[in-house]
């Protein structure tokens, strides 16, 4: 018997903070992604969508009569790319002379002298 490979693929996603004012209708959010979290307490969804129909799906969610606000994740504009500061001077933005350490004459008073 042969088995049958399926290639594994990875669509990209996009975190999406979903601000509403009642999680009855949560259910509904569930169409849209991947719901991740959710806040009970502070009422808000964190969900996943697929990055190919994201802003159209946004604006889908924007439109629903329970959710107040919608806030994008903006980590996949961020460079994630540290191997050229770890280990270097600019990390630690030091100087050439390294930091310099200066002692003050410090006097310890007790509570009865002052």
């Amino acid at each position: 018997m042969e088995a049958e490979m399926t290639e594994f693929t990875i669509n990209p996603r996009r975190g999406l903070v979903v601000w509403v004012y009642s999680l009855k209708q949560l259910k509904n959010l569930k169409r849209y992604g991947l719901v991740h979290y959710v806040s009970r307490k502070m009422k808000y969804v964190y969900m996943y969508l697929d990055e190919a129909g994201y802003e159209e799906n946004v604006a889908k969610i924007e439109r629903l009569h329970f959710v107040r606000s919608v806030e994008p994740s903006y980590r996949p504009d961020v460079e994630m790319n540290f191997a050229d500061k770890i280990g270097t001077r600019a990390a630690y933005q030091m100087d050439e002379d390294g930091f310099e350490v200066e002692e003050l004459s410090t006097h310890i008073r007790l509570a009865e002298d002052v």
